[in-house]
């Protein structure tokens, strides 16, 4: 069978299973969630043994080390998939809700109701835990699901899908409701995002190369960030230990997240007191400065930054750090430079918050607050599949809401249009 021949096959079992998860109630779906938590607990040694090939075959590939860690499934990871699970199926379910009910002159009421988007297919890299999460918030939200992981992950993905579709079959709804695409060949890939009879919305999760593919070739939807170029603004007058405390922990929290600082910008008027103070915290954790010109003056030993460097999404202990005339300088820093994702504001006058809310085009934007709160739990989402830093249907942190549309729905007692 052909490549393209396979997945038009997943496709169409996809958009047939889709009718039937949207007829589901949220208790069916809801035992379906648990009984994959089941079967993933008694399949421990199979998970063991499929996620031991794949280890075995990287290791002959020579995956490095990072990559063969994010590879491997341990006991604990396979714990932290299980309770992933039962938390998703706790997680209020967004849909069928019916909101903004407004009776209009005519005697109709006009509301609206949340429903699932119909087909998601994921696209991601390495890590067979994402087949799980992807799996349990695409269903919880009445999606049918096409999966494909990373070639190095093909028996791993392969062992979960078998109990994922062991949990569907327990609730008595169709297995073709999460499928996982049984080829390493490139061309699913080209297969899947070129579908959009059969698949509503492509997710990307992995490194920028994969997801700028996607966006360039999709025939579907894409919902996706490419980078994440944060920025956390220091005001003038701001409160500087509440300075300090915000900047360090958006960088040094974590490197390798994309809700990580990268840019730090100061006020021009703060720079003298409180750059000596931030050099000496961030030289403690470790991180190297990229500075500006101006901030070479206060701080000698500085290494300068380019123009490049306002732009980098580091990942890394590295910092871009700029001095700016205020707030119009600021954002229209962050605006040119920045990647829509997150940005944040370290301030003591609500007029200028409000501003920095309103004229910072991002994703996430926070007043006295870590750039590292951008996560779907953090914000009481429960989970979340990704962050967006498109404008249309979801943006930000993407949970169950984010995996469902809205539509029209009228009451009426007969009345007929005049």
């Amino acid at each position: 069978m052909s490549i393209e021949h396979y997945m038009q096959e997943l496709g169409s079992a996809a958009r047939a299973a889709s009718r039937q998860l949207a007829a589901s109630s949220t208790a069916q779906r809801n035992a379906a969630l648990l009984a994959t938590c089941e079967a993933l607990d008694a399949a421990r040694d199979s998970l063991a043994q499929a996620n031991a090939e794949d280890l075995a075959r990287g290791r002959e590939r020579g995956l490095d080390a990072p990559l063969l860690d994010r590879l491997e499934l341990t006991p604990a990871r396979i714990d932290a998939m299980l309770q992933g699970l039962q938390q998703v199926a706790a997680l209020a379910d967004p849909v069928g809700s019916i909101s903004d009910v407004n009776r209009m002159p005519s005697g109709i009421q006009v509301g609206r109701m949340r429903v699932p988007l119909g087909v998601i297919g994921i696209i991601y890299e390495s890590r067979p835990n994402v087949t799980v999460e992807a799996a349990s918030l695409c269903l919880k939200s009445a999606n049918a699901t096409i999966l494909r992981g990373g070639s190095e992950s093909l028996a791993s993905n392969r062992a979960i899908a078998a109990c994922i579709a062991s949990g569907l079959r327990q609730a008595g709804l169709p297995a073709a409701a999460v499928q996982v695409v049984e080829t390493a060949d490139r061309a699913a890939v080209g297969a899947l995002i070129g579908m959009p009879e059969y698949v509503d919305v492509i997710i990307p999760r992995g490194g920028k190369s994969l997801i700028e593919r996607i966006s360039r070739d999709a025939r579907v939807p894409v919902i996706k960030h490419l980078d994440g170029v944060c920025h956390v603004y220091i005001d003038a007058g701001a409160d500087h230990d509440m300075a300090v405390a915000i900047a360090v922990n958006a960088k040094t929290h974590r490197y390798g997240t994309c809700n990580t600082m990268e840019t730090l910008l100061v006020a021009a008027g703060e720079a003298p007191v409180l750059l000596p103070r931030l050099a000496e915290a961030f030289a403690a954790k470790g991180v190297e400065l990229r500075g500006c010109a101006r901030s070479s003056a206060i701080l000698p030993g500085v290494q300068a930054a380019t123009e490049q460097d306002w732009f980098e999404e580091y990942l890394a202990p590295v910092l871009a750090l700029r001095i700016v005339d205020g707030l119009d300088d600021a954002i229209a820093h962050i605006n040119h430079y920045g990647s829509q994702h997150t940005d944040s504001i370290v301030t003591q006058h609500h007029g200028r918050a409000m501003r920095f809310l309103r004229e910072v085009d991002s994703s996430s934007v926070m007043i006295n607050a870590s750039t590292r709160f951008a996560d779907g739990f953090e914000y009481g989402l429960g989970a979340e599949i990704g962050i967006s830093t498109d404008k249309l249907h979801a943006r930000g942190p993407v949970g169950l809401e984010g995996l469902t549309s809205r539509k029209y729905v009228v009451f009426g007692e007969g009345q007929v249009r005049c």
